[in-house]
């Protein structure tokens, strides 16, 4: 893995609320880096910040104190333009609930961001043909979302958050609505970008088998990073089983595991 940092958040602390209200700190303080090439996971009980964080990560929100630095980039230091420009030439995003544009074909679904840009219409035919060709979905270019199942909706998002070749690439609970076959087959491929384009990954997730697919997961608790996991090589089988056994720590009171 190449050793370049790509994500490099520094003390980043968000507070809801104006001084004279009563004000709600999601996130307290956050120190972490991303290096090239890496997949790391986030995962955290409902309410501990983590979309916040990803929020602020792919500059949908600013931090209230701290920065976060994408590539050799300030992201505070943009203009909402050049912030725009920045998004759609850097980051990659697939959503859980997929974001397609029902009145748009698949094709013209993957190639949005480059039309976005103004690129030529031959170059983004070319470009959606080479992407779709590598997540196997040539043939749904001409469909349309709703003619698609859910499975083949989360490939073509990821096709179109794929397309202007990222640094990073933010999922957030990508396999939330999908079935177990069609979630393994999403996170291979996000795995096989990840290895072959040295995309970076960052994954908010609850799913402990998502996070199996991960190199390292940071927990983040009431706003807080607190503790990490790495695979160090570990086959992901193991990794998985290692998992669920941090959760097991997670346990309230009562004895029940917390949903992470």
């Amino acid at each position: 893995m190449n050793e370049t940092t790509v994500i490099d958040v520094q003390n980043v602390t968000k507070v809801y609320g104006k001084q004279n209200e009563k004000q709600y700190t999601a996130l307290k303080n956050v120190n972490f880096k991303v290096k090239k090439g890496e997949f790391v996971g986030i995962m955290g009980a409902s309410g501990s910040g983590k979309t916040t964080l990803l929020n602020i990560l792919a500059t949908m929100d600013k931090p209230t104190e701290g920065k976060v630095v994408i590539g050799d980039q300030d992201i505070s230091e943009l203009t909402q333009n050049q912030l725009s420009d920045f998004r759609a030439k850097q980051i990659g995003f697939i959503f859980q609930d997929f974001n397609l544009l029902e009145s748009l074909n698949n094709a013209e679904n993957i190639g949005l961001p480059l039309t976005l840009q103004g690129v030529k219409k031959r170059q983004i035919n070319e470009l959606v043909h080479q992407i779709a060709g590598q997540l196997g979905i040539n043939a749904l270019l001409d469909k349309y979302p709703v003619e698609i199942s859910g499975g083949q909706k989360q490939r073509v998002a990821a096709a179109r958050g794929l397309i202007s070749r990222p640094q990073i690439m933010f999922a957030d609970e990508p396999t939330g609505a999908l079935d177990s076959k069609s979630a393994r087959e999403l996170l291979e491929t996000l795995k096989q970008v990840n290895e072959e384009e040295q995309v970076s990954v960052l994954m908010v997730t609850h799913d402990p088998f998502s996070a199996s697919y991960c190199e390292r997961i940071l927990f983040i608790k009431d706003g807080q990073i607190g503790e990490q996991l790495e695979a160090n090589g570990q086959k992901r089988a193991d990794f998985y089983q290692t998992i669920l056994n941090k959760l097991g720590t997670f346990e309230d009171q009562e004895g029940r595991t917390d949903v992470i």
